[in-house]
């Protein structure tokens, strides 16, 4: 049986640490982080997921503003708001809620988000420096894969490893972390031919595709590293893309859903956004 990798449990050790910072930084500067989150239209899970983020940035200190937009609102009136924030000093880190409405450019939007102030490290100069392994803001999600393999001692050097999603929030940065790390990492997708064959090579393997239960025990090596990324409501109940109670015999080590990757995806916003504070803190002194 796998050892359960605890998500939610190291997310609480990096938010209360987040929390003694921000205390810090506080005292030291009079003002708090303050992260401005735009929501546009009425999604249900971006509205779950929105209320997390607010949540959580409240117990580590960190002001929390969600400016809410009809779904029906123009790519010229979400960009003049974007530069708005971008010139607002008192604002130090925004995050565009995905999906957007499909009439709006997302990658045109995100463009618009100043680097500095980019939370979730979707912009081109974000994506560039961790594509060229510089320091940047990394993408949430991935950024807190990478601590929840630390934790659990889970060695990337020199391991085979395999993530099943290209996507630009999690695939992509997911397997350019793997490779700062001197992984050998491999990339599949929707297209790629023999796929559990491909996923059974690797020591680490991160599936972020989307597909409720679709990696079971034929997908994985005997000992692996397993993270699941999905999460799919079904009957009510929340699912991975991974059949943990298959796979779980199998691997070494496994993230739960929920309970996984979830709350270090939170725990790691908070992290990036006091990030963007000391740095924007720096540049003004």
């Amino acid at each position: 049986m796998a050892i359960v990798m605890d998500g939610k449990a190291l997310a609480l050790e990096v938010r209360k640490n987040v929390k003694i910072k921000v205390d810090q930084l506080k005292e030291e500067h009079g003002t708090a982080p303050h992260l401005v989150v735009i929501l546009i239209g009425n999604d249900p899970a971006s509205e779950t997921y929105v209320s997390g983020k607010e949540k959580a940035c409240q117990k580590a200190g960190i002001k929390s503003t969600v400016i809410r937009k009809q779904e029906t609102i123009e790519s010229n009136e979400v960009i003049e708001l974007i530069n708005n924030l971008n010139n607002d000093s008192d604002v130090h880190g925004i995050l565009l809620q995905l999906p957007l409405p499909k009439h709006l450019d997302q990658n045109k939007i995100i463009s618009r988000i100043d680097p500095l102030k980019d939370v979730d490290g979707f912009t081109f100069e974000n994506v560039a420096k961790l594509a060229l392994g510089k320091p940047g803001l990394v993408p949430c999600t991935p950024l807190g894969i990478m601590k929840i393999l630390e934790k659990y001692e889970v060695s990337v050097q020199g391991k085979n490893c395999v993530v099943i999603g290209r996507s630009q929030i999690v695939g992509k940065p997911m397997a350019s972390l793997l490779l700062a790390a001197n992984g050998t990492v491999t990339i599949c997708h929707s297209k790629t031919t023999n796929l559990p064959e491909v996923a059974k090579t690797a020591d680490i393997l991160v599936v972020a595709i989307g597909k409720p239960q679709m990696v079971d025990a034929s997908y994985v090596k005997p000992g692996a590293a397993v993270i699941d990324v999905g999460i799919s409501r079904i009957d009510g109940k929340l699912q991975g893309d991974v059949d943990f109670d298959s796979v779980s015999q199998v691997a070494g080590l496994i993230t739960p859903v929920p309970g996984g990757v979830g709350p270090m995806t939170i725990a790691c916003l908070l992290e990036n956004t006091l990030s963007c504070y000391q740095k924007i803190m720096e540049i003004k002194q």
